[in-house]
């Protein structure tokens, strides 16, 4: 299904978007469509990179500044008498 939208562009850009859309032998809605669409796959991936960033960030056995293994063993030594 299509939605027929109208946009007002200044004449430079009016320009531009006619030679980009041509040199790629394309229409304009045509170009438009892929370059939207390009943008918004770019913007989901960052935003999928910044989430495994904050994830990877604690996978590194710290909280903070206290190490997940050396607190275990520290309690483990203080339980059992290690």
């Amino acid at each position: 299904m299509t939605i027929r939208k109208n946009f007002n562009f200044n004449e430079e850009t009016a320009k531009h978007l006619e030679e980009k859309a041509k040199r790629e032998a394309k229409t304009q809605t045509q170009y438009l469509e892929e370059l939207i669409e390009k943008d918004l796959r770019e913007e989901k991936r960052a935003k999928r990179l910044e989430a495994l960033d904050r994830l990877a960030g604690s996978l590194t056995g710290k909280i903070g500044d206290i190490d997940i293994k050396e607190a275990r063993g520290d309690y483990l030594a203080e339980k059992y008498g290690y």
